[in-house]
């Protein structure tokens, strides 16, 4: 029996909305493929391989996150193309000082922000579903800065991910060598382009994250392509 066409619309609704509760759809790996097809500036790069020796610490791959869950299967980190030439033209600058970059977190599926936002919803410090985050356009980076030599993280002004007004960017710190680190890092990051978030120090926004949709593809998909 043929199904009218307003009941099959009906139905894929349905399941669109239990898929993606927030009213927000967002763009598919086919989807994507496309993009890039088109326009190759959009692909998200693996960032071990566009900044050889880059340093990871991805968090959301473990248990030592704020949700105390793994959320990733695979400890990697991507961006846009864009983003990924711009940041290594950080660690270029950073390398003349002796120090370097170590990545907590780059692009991260939707399905990752939702889970955030159903854990903790407080969206000061966890974007909502509803708009999606930079990190879901391929175009925010969770950092810090090490040494070159020892691979020991500087002192920032808080841990990653921590819940405290000690981690807004502006706020007035005691410890000064922690201030001077901190400004230190924004002003590298500004220089290539990245702007920092304002409740994060170590969220860095890529100008122009704008023109880039927000995604819902696995690492897995990612890896395989």
């Amino acid at each position: 029996m043929k199904i009218p066409f307003a009941v099959f619309f009906t139905l894929i609704c349905q399941a669109a909305l239990a898929q993606y509760p927030y009213g927000l759809t967002p763009t598919t790996f086919a989807q994507y493929q496309e993009e890039v097809r088109k326009n190759p500036a959009m692909e998200l790069v693996d960032l071990e391989a566009a900044i050889p020796g880059i340093q990871l610490d991805i968090r959301y791959a473990t248990t030592n996150n704020f949700t105390g869950a793994i959320i990733y299967k695979h400890a990697k980190a991507y961006a846009r193309k864009p983003v990924a030439v711009a940041l290594a033209q950080v660690q270029a600058d950073l390398k003349k000082r002796g120090l370097e970059l170590k990545i907590h977190d780059g692009y991260r599926p939707y399905s990752a922000t939702v889970k955030f936002y159903e854990v903790y919803g407080d969206t000061t410090f966890v974007a909502s579903p509803y708009q999606g985050s930079r990190h879901n356009r391929g175009c925010a980076i969770d950092l810090t800065v090490i040494d070159g030599k020892t691979k020991k993280e500087l002192n920032m002004p808080t841990a990653y991910d921590s819940f405290q007004k000690e981690a807004f960017p502006n706020y007035p710190l005691k410890d000064k060598e922690a201030a001077k680190n901190r400004a230190m890092l924004i002003a590298a990051m500004e220089k290539r382009g990245f702007k920092v978030y304002e409740s994060e120090w170590w969220h860095f926004d890529f100008v122009g994250w704008e023109k880039f949709d927000v995604l819902d593809i696995d690492f897995e998909e990612l890896i395989k392509k």
